[in-house]
């Protein structure tokens, strides 16, 4: 027989299943707090250290596959990051992570990159702070799931929305704003990012 929990649920709880959370609750700022840390010494290591880099992002994501390369710094807030086999990210890479963000096998990330699944009510009346009886001011906050497909190219300083998912072997183009789910094996691009074709063997590289 399984267990099955009985009470409220806890903020960390509500985070991770799309519900409404606080996010200056204890046990969200202590994990921040570690995860912060771990980065800010992932972020201060010389290339020819792999295998410490490795180590500290092993320990703090849920999955981080074989020949993964995150080049610092990189920043995100709860390690909610699964990220495939042979996938490369390039400089600056945020992950605002209070949901799940997948990242499949052999993904390419450039520069400058963020994915997001933060979001905040959109009526000022649900944005308005509160105040624990402790003073802390917070403002309550959901998030929602962003979902990277295998053998997609993710291009420089493009922004992948709540919620987002792209389907495999899709190219994102440079500077897109990703506001909705984009299909399979197509060139999208712009803010809001559309699908401009599909990708075809006519776009093969020919070096002459």
């Amino acid at each position: 027989m399984h267990d099955v929990k009985t009470g409220p649920m806890t903020d960390r709880e509500k985070m991770l299943s799309g519900n409404m959370y606080n996010p200056t609750d204890g046990e969200l700022e202590e994990i921040r707090l570690n995860v912060h840390s771990q980065l800010n010494r992932y972020n201060l290591t010389r290339d020819d250290e792999q295998k410490l880099r490795r180590e500290i992002l092993e320990s703090i994501t849920g999955y981080f596959g074989e020949h993964v390369i995150i080049q610092p710094p990189v920043y995100f807030d709860y390690g909610n990051l699964f990220i495939g086999d042979g996938s490369f990210i390039n400089f600056r890479f945020t992950a605002i992570d209070c949901a799940k963000i997948e990242i499949g096998e052999n993904v390419l990330i450039g520069p400058g990159v963020t994915l997001a699944t933060a979001m905040h009510p959109m009526l000022a009346e649900e944005r308005k702070t509160k105040r624990h009886p402790d003073g802390k001011v917070y403002g309550m906050e959901y998030a929602l799931p962003v979902r990277i497909g295998n053998h997609v190219w993710i291009g420089s300083s493009a922004v992948i929305l709540p919620g987002v998912s792209i389907g495999e072997g899709t190219v994102i183009g440079a500077g897109s704003v990703v506001t909705r789910d984009i299909p399979e094996g197509v060139l999208a691009v712009g803010n809001p990012c559309r699908v401009v074709r599909k990708l075809t063997k006519e776009d093969a590289v020919r070096i002459k």
